[in-house]
């Protein structure tokens, strides 16, 4: 009982730590990485994925709604946000999908949108499971990069500190979502 208890507590303890960071960096581009391991079964993971308008930070939309965003797991599916008055914003397009394994995207994020800029995001999902006794879980590794390339007076690189941030914060969120019930929860909440 004790070593199962054990187990549970070290997957928990994983499961809590996240990385990010940006791994390359140039006056045309960068690549930031985002890691987060959660405590649940890829296909799960995978599912909540793709209701983005659940975890999505709603400071980072254009229209101020996470409801208003959705993305179609097809060949040239949309990440897209409806705005008021029938406009709506094409985020990115999906351009290769594995379900419960891989979603790759291409497009440029929020301010880089008016930039002369483009990117492609690639999540990859891995698990681990851990078996002590009768007790098991599943920890999903999600692999977050987004590669961006464009122009910026001053350099594209200029950029990837807040970009590493704000990504490395939605999948936090879609972590305390599938962990917690609720995006805005984390550890000391």
């Amino acid at each position: 009982m004790r070593c199962k208890a054990f187990v549970l507590a070290t997957l928990v303890v994983f499961s809590s730590a996240g990385k990010a960071a940006v791994t390359d960096s140039a006056a045309n581009g960068f690549v930031v990485k985002t890691s987060v391991a959660i405590l649940a079964a890829p296909d799960e993971v995978y599912r909540r994925l793709l209701e983005i308008g659940d975890w999505w930070d709603p400071a980072h939309t254009f229209s101020g709604e996470v409801h208003n965003l959705s993305i179609e797991a097809k060949p040239m599916g949309c990440f897209c946000e409806k705005l008021p008055n029938g406009g709506g914003v094409r985020h990115m397009e999906v351009v290769n999908f594995v379900p419960g394994k891989t979603l790759v995207m291409t497009g440029a994020l929020g301010p880089l949108q008016s930039m002369a800029a483009t990117g492609n995001m690639t999540i990859q999902l891995s698990s681990l499971a851990a078996v002590a006794g009768r007790a098991s879980a599943i920890l999903t590794t999600v692999d977050v990069t987004y590669a961006i390339t464009g122009y910026l007076p001053g350099g594209m690189n200029t950029m990837a500190a807040a970009v590493d941030a704000v990504t490395a914060r939605q999948f936090v969120r879609l972590k305390n979502l599938i962990e917690r019930g609720s995006p805005d929860k984390s550890d000391g909440k």
